[in-house]
């Protein structure tokens, strides 16, 4: 998915927006860059962090520049903010999401007389290409604008110009983009802020002033927020944010990650008739889930898995297997006087791909003596690889699609009466998940469930990939 946080301030900006975007690091793993513009011009830096953690590998960047307004980016798909020269001026530019008809709208680009850097591993620099399209505009408002038009998929930006930072969420406002606002000891506001996480704000001073709507263009200078191009009349939030993506301190559309999480728990707690001894979550994001279903069936909340932290991100976000199961293998210590003859039920935001929980997780609860596991994922099974943004890249990496490849003799079929969780084939599909997991019982959340824990109208939601549409 990847993060942006920017910052306009009366004072020096960089530290503020060296922790900001650090606050970003749990939604990428392999890019991250900070640009700030400051009386000499632009300074930037650039830097793989996949085998070291932002704050490490930007420490010493930051402490050398110096400006009053910057933007920063984690991002798992390309090298960012860069620096653009154009008609408009020299401006930085960071954004994030996925442009599903990337190709095509370079290749259309290139017949036009435009250029391209080529990145290490092939392909075009999607921010690049990002400003390239902007560029086209009358003015910088109109070049985004215009952008999003014709982009297919989801770009969120931040844009910095000696005017300050422009603000731009995407089309249909699947991914947040939140404002916020800091105030000095004389009461007056002194610096303004606009990030992917809200959780981001608070330990660095600022209050959330206000989300950006679907499509809505701002820009934030020293003097406050002005108003560029009005929201749009159609939002479909991604619902996995309060599932998954999202930290469970942040506030998406004024609902708390944290609280939704809990309710999916109380729902799937609700809806179960196992007995256990005791409430378990995958750290770190099934544990609000797994709290909630505590609070609800009243069973005791423990901790047979324990998450060691420093240096491990989330094992979904890498963009190869092999990195995601090193991580996954790594990252999750095991207590063995909790797991040792324990039926537990365990709480998983969600089964993408299965082979992680499957290798990683469920083994080590085997291996430590576990007498029954009964998994519970806090969303439906997940049939369709999002479009909107680079988390899963194909269907055949699902564990429902290969369920139902399977069960439909090795063919590919139409998922759609699998989509009912009534239904005989959607039994037959989970219960295929359950014996390739090798766990005692599963049980997913109905969709219709994690509608109503979420608490948003169901047509202000993205789920495809739920129902593919």
């Amino acid at each position: 998915m990847g993060g942006l946080f920017g910052v306009v301030s009366r004072e020096s900006c960089t530290k503020t927006l060296f922790y900001g975007t650090d606050y970003h690091s749990h939604l990428g793993t392999e890019n991250a860059g900070m640009a700030v513009l400051g009386a000499g011009g632009f300074s930037h830096a650039i830097h793989r962090i996949s085998q070291a953690q932002f704050k490490s590998r930007f420490v010493d960047d930051y402490q050398a520049m110096e400006g009053r307004m910057g933007i920063g980016a984690i991002d798992d798909l390309c090298p960012q903010p860069l620096i653009i020269r154009s008609k408009f001026g020299t401006y930085a530019l960071a954004a994030t999401g996925l442009i599903t008809n990337r190709d095509e709208l370079t290749g259309k680009l290139l017949e036009e007389g435009a250029s391209f850097s080529e990145m290490a591993g092939g392909g075009v620099n999607n921010v690049e290409l990002i400003a390239a399209l902007i560029n086209r505009g009358e003015d910088i408002v109109d070049g985004i604008f215009q952008m999003q038009e014709v982009v297919k998929g989801s770009v969120c930006l931040l844009l910095m110009t000696e005017d300050g930072i422009y603000a731009a969420r995407d089309r249909y406002g699947r991914f947040p983009l939140v404002i916020g606002r800091r105030t000095g000891r004389d009461g007056n506001p002194d610096g303004y802020a606009a990030a992917t996480e809200s959780c981001s704000f608070p330990n660095l001073g600022y209050q959330q002033a206000r989300s950006l709507g679907p499509g809505e263009i701002v820009r934030l200078d020293a003097n406050g927020i002005w108003n560029e191009r009005p929201m749009g009349p159609e939002k479909q939030v991604c619902a996995f944010l309060w599932i998954y993506t999202g930290y469970p301190t942040s506030v998406y559309e004024g609902v708390s990650v944290e609280n939704a999480r809990e309710r999916c728990g109380r729902a799937m707690a609700r809806a179960d008739q196992v007995e256990a001894d005791l409430v378990a979550g995958v750290p770190d994001s099934g544990v609000g889930h797994a709290i909630g279903y505590a609070m609800e069936s009243g069973l005791p909340f423990r901790r047979p898995l324990v998450k060691y932290t420093p240096g491990y991100g989330r094992s979904y976000t890498p963009p190869s297997q092999d990195i995601r199961d090193l991580v996954a293998t790594m990252k999750l210590s095991a207590v063995r006087d909790v797991i040792e003859g324990a039926r537990m039920v365990v709480c998983e935001d969600s089964i993408v791909r299965g082979t992680q929980l499957k290798n990683y997780t469920i083994r080590k609860l085997w291996d430590n003596g576990a007498k029954e596991i009964h998994i519970r994922p806090a969303c439906p099974p997940l049939m369709f690889p999002c479009i909107y943004a680079a988390s899963t890249r194909s269907a055949s990496e699902l564990a429902a699609h290969r369920a139902i490849c399977d069960l439909e003799g090795g063919k590919a079929a139409d998922p759609e009466p699998y989509l009912d969780h009534t239904s005989e084939p959607y039994r037959n599909m989970v219960e295929w998940i359950r014996k390739d997991l090798n766990v005692t019982s599963l049980a997913y959340l109905h969709i219709e469930a994690m509608i109503a824990a979420i608490g948003l109208p169901e047509e202000q939601l993205c789920l495809h990939c739920w129902r593919g549409r």
